[in-house]
């Protein structure tokens, strides 16, 4: 099923943000779906919430999660565990070879995620860095490099905190636990005319046209 004729809110904060370590392309409509997610921790409670929210590149929600969690140790792992969950959920609702743009507010998992992607194209598939992963999250941080692989390319942007759009869903779970009850849908997004106009986003508009140093 295809939907038609709009934009997603998320992709607009996607073409927006800078992306750690690998450039935008120059048609970012070519990601096929967003998914924005949020990992929270209280120290006085020692409780966390999850957060995800997916939509196609057309705008339409595909899934929203607010999750209590209760096992998260700290802030840092929560990060890490809430895309593994919204890319498992993505993953059962998205063809194999689908186009993801990521957005978190975590500086080192979308260096990290962005690090595995350019991975995936080398021939030993080592990462141009080296991945600094917080020791509880080490088991999420596989399984969000298993879905870098199995998805025809992930691409990580890094938001504000306060512009996540999941960073409510993860502080506060028991409030938006009634998004949980939504029937999660199985969107295929509209595939761009060719004719629809390839304009770069703010961090490549302005650079020399000879400059290409940067990854794609």
């Amino acid at each position: 099923m295809a939907v038609h004729g709009r934009s997603s809110p998320l992709r607009a904060l996607f073409d927006e943000s800078p992306t750690p370590h690998i450039a935008h392309p120059p048609r970012t409509h070519h990601r096929d779906f967003y998914v924005a997610t949020d990992g929270s921790y209280n120290l006085d409670s020692d409780e966390g919430g999850l957060g995800a929210i997916i939509e196609t590149r057309d705008g339409e929600q595909v899934a929203r999660l607010s999750v209590p969690d209760r096992s998260v140790t700290d802030n840092n792992v929560a990060e890490y565990r809430a895309l593994h969950l919204g890319l498992d959920v993505l993953a059962e609702r998205a063809p194999t070879g689908a186009r993801v743009g990521v957005l978190v507010d975590h500086d080192d998992l979308a260096a990290n995620v962005n690090s595995a992607t350019l991975a995936t194209r080398r021939s030993d598939h080592t990462p141009p860095r080296k991945l600094t992963v917080p020791t509880a999250g080490r088991n999420h941080w596989r399984g969000i490099r298993a879905r870098v692989c199995r998805f025809g390319e992930v691409r990580a942007a890094v938001l504000e905190s306060d512009q996540n759009p999941a960073h409510a869903l993860a502080n506060s779970p028991e409030e938006y636990a009634h998004v949980n009850r939504q029937t999660d849908r199985c969107l295929l997004p509209e595939r761009p005319e060719s004719s629809e106009s390839q304009i770069p986003p703010p961090s490549r508009a302005d650079r020399n046209p000879g400059d290409s140093r940067a990854s794609d």
